[in-house]
């Protein structure tokens, strides 16, 4: 038989005597009565079957397999049932990477499996899922942040959410009680210190001095807006409506989301030359838009990683005589959309450009030295005609005092007119004891 006791806190222990005549202790902690009892029960039946070295009965097994890592310990602590076996850290990350492969694009999977080549450095593959704790946790993103080969903050966090996800995922599967990276949180810069924008200017200077796949490949990330390599380097021919001024681009990194496989492009005006200057130069039979080997190599079983376009750019902004600058292919799509606000709604904006209003504003939206010159050339211009507004005095015994007519109202919503209606004051005339009323003459 066991017995259940509570302490003055409201503690509950369910003790019992084993097999070997010794008196076992299981701390329940503050749990309801009713819930200690059913455990008593269960610890009597347990013990009742270890003492006789009888098979558990099938509701008493189905009860100890649907309890939970920390109560099952408890009771393996005192011989009740065997120490609970735990997934280890590397063959929890094997499959999860097996279902990713499966899943997402292979990119996603490179970045998962670096994520993961990093926890079991620092963890080992063999370590128990339920042996890393929220401290060990925290220790981790210490690491990241600290000791691991250099990160920026941004990568760091980003690598942290994935971590978070993972263990997350392990939590849903039971294979831990609780995620220990739930409280673990990294703060991204949103890359703020990186965010540079990129006259067209300066990248015409680049354009000039490269080779004709590099030029219509530049263009298209500048002037249209196009990521570089995936959609600069898929766009076909075939993909260019030159009667309607369009291109329909086709999306790599979106092409998973419903809607979102490709996306269509205005030809805009910076933009048209270079085209034209590539179909002129373009072989006969040309599929693609950019020619060359840059092209062939560039898809392979990992994604867009193996042109290497960042460093042959790096060599044309210096040849070029120019300072290169962060993000250097990010940068010039971010500068393509900063310029196409300018001028058109953020709605057509984002649908040209592949993003959303939310992740443009955050990543790639930036204000210009001449936004400020703008708003403060506007400003005075507005505050001019609101201080000149006509005032008529009411001295006159028969003058009418009216209101002007309805009045323009710029820069409201899409930048159209607004016109405010606004009525006139009815005729009022003046007595001749004027304004004040007469003294009482009483």
């Amino acid at each position: 038989m066991a017995s259940l006791s509570s302490d003055g806190k409201g503690n509950r222990t369910v003790q019992f005597v084993a097999g070997d005549g010794r008196r076992r202790s299981v701390r329940l902690g503050k749990v309801p009565k009713k819930v200690a009892e059913g455990v008593k029960l269960k610890v009597e039946a347990l013990n009742a079957a270890v003492v006789s070295r009888l098979p558990l009965d099938g509701e008493t097994a189905a009860w100890v397999a649907g309890i939970g890592d920390d109560l099952a310990a408890k009771l393996a602590a005192v011989g009740l049932i065997p120490v609970r076996a735990s997934r280890t850290l590397g063959a929890f990350l094997a499959d999860r990477l097996a279902a990713c492969r499966a899943e997402f694009k292979p990119a996603t999977a490179v970045n998962l499996n670096t994520v993961a080549n990093d926890l079991t450095r620092y963890f080992g593959e063999a370590a128990p899922l339920r042996d890393i704790t929220p401290a060990a946790a925290d220790a981790f993103r210490t690491h990241y942040l600290t000791r691991a080969p250099k990160l920026s903050p941004d990568t760091a966090a980003r690598r942290l959410r994935t971590v978070r996800k993972l263990f997350q995922d392990a939590a849903a599967l039971e294979l831990i009680e609780a995620n220990p990276f739930a409280g673990v949180k990294a703060r991204a810069t949103g890359g703020a210190d990186r965010k540079v924008y990129v006259p067209a200017a300066d990248v015409e200077r680049v354009i000039a001095v490269g080779n004709p796949a590099w030029r219509i490949m530049l263009a298209l990330a500048r002037h249209a807006g196009l990521r570089c390599p995936s959609e600069v380097l898929s766009l076909r021919w075939a993909d260019v409506n030159w009667e309607a001024g369009r291109m329909t681009v086709p999306s790599c990194k979106t092409e998973h989301l419903p809607g979102k496989a490709y996306r269509v492009v205005p030809i805009f005006a910076a933009l048209r030359p270079h085209p034209d200057e590539a179909w002129e130069l373009a072989a006969d039979g040309a599929e693609y838009v950019v020619p060359g080997g840059c092209r062939a190599a560039a898809p392979g079983p990992d994604g867009w990683k193996a042109p290497n376009v960042r460093t042959q750019l790096l060599k044309l902004v210096r040849r070029a005589g120019l300072q290169p600058w962060p993000k250097l292919w990010q940068n010039l799509r971010a500068s393509c959309e900063t310029d196409l606000m300018q001028h058109h709604p953020i709605h057509a904006v984002t649908s040209w450009i592949g993003n959303t209003p939310t992740v443009a504003l955050k990543h790639y939206l930036q204000v210009l030295d001449s936004d400020f010159e703008k708003a403060a050339r506007g400003g005075a211009e507005s505050g001019a005609g609101v201080v000149q507004n006509p005032v008529q005095s009411g001295t006159a015994p028969d003058r009418h005092l009216t209101t002007p007519g309805p009045q323009p109202l710029a820069g409201v919503g899409d930048g159209r007119p607004v016109t405010v209606p606004v009525g006139y004051c009815r005729p009022v005339q003046l007595g001749r004891v004027g304004v004040e009323p007469t003294s009482n003459p009483l």
